[in-house]
């Protein structure tokens, strides 16, 4: 299983949606599990945690 950034299930950028492909589960969901992080956590740890995300992982390839 290889985490890589959606090129169709994306909002922003397709990390939260690669990480649901890759895992198997609702996109939704762990959209709203995100936001509910983010805003527990005052913004910060979790935009930090997606903005790495954005540059460490790839495309998926295809298309």
């Amino acid at each position: 299983m290889k985490l890589t950034r959606s090129r169709t299930n994306r909002m922003l950028a397709g990390v939260i949606g690669g990480m649901a492909e890759s895992f198997g589960i609702n996109a939704a969901l762990l959209r709203i599990i995100f936001v509910i992080l983010l805003f527990s956590t005052a913004f910060f740890p979790m935009a930090a945690i997606y903005l790495v995300l954005v540059f460490v992982l790839s495309n998926k390839e295809g298309y």
